[in-house]
């Protein structure tokens, strides 16, 4: 059995901490490293805006930004919610079509968060994921009905963060 026969598995990457999508890049490095393929699926992040994005892709992995270019304060806009059904629309046929092996739908449990898409819709998704296809959810807010589907759970918890004592999101750190 080749070692792409033993993928398969979903993880999930939640909570308030910093680290959700460092930690997916870092798997998607680990991937890239082993010669597997690696398809990236931003949720809410705009294209080219974010350092990851340029280099990930210099690195080999592919990656598909469905954003816009403004943050989601409270109610979603409805171009916000359009985005973020595009973007599911496209992870449903990357996630189904057995070319990755690993997919990561970043910031994908932020829109679920915010009522942007429905629950049901992306537990459909997991369950008809190609078998050897690993599958990494990111992002604060994740339903914890999301967590039976998952293989992996890890909770980025806040003990302690610039912010609180002014200091902004920075370049090469937050972004």
């Amino acid at each position: 059995m080749s070692w792409k026969e033993k993928l398969g598995l979903v993880h999930i990457y939640t909570g308030n901490g910093k680290g959700k999508t460092t930690a997916a890049l870092g798997l998607a490095v680990r991937m890239l490293g082993s010669d597997g393929k690696v398809m990236i699926i931003q949720f809410m992040k705009a294209p080219r805006v974010y350092g990851e994005q340029r280099k990930i892709e210099e690195c080999g992995a592919r990656i598909e930004s469905f954003g816009l270019p403004k943050f989601v304060h409270g109610k979603p806009e409805p171009d916000d919610i359009e985005a973020a059904q595009k973007a599911l629309q496209r992870a449903k046929e990357v996630v189904s079509s057995g070319e990755w092996d690993l997919v990561i739908l970043d910031e994908l449990c932020v829109a679920l968060g915010f009522g942007m898409l429905d629950v049901g819709e992306v537990e459909e998704m997991i369950k008809n994921r190609a078998p050897h296809t690993e599958l990494v959810l990111t992002g604060r807010y994740c339903p914890e009905g999301l967590f039976e589907l998952a293989d992996y759970v890890t909770e980025m918890r806040e003990v302690k963060h610039p912010y609180g004592r002014g200091i902004l999101a920075r370049r090469g750190v937050e972004f």
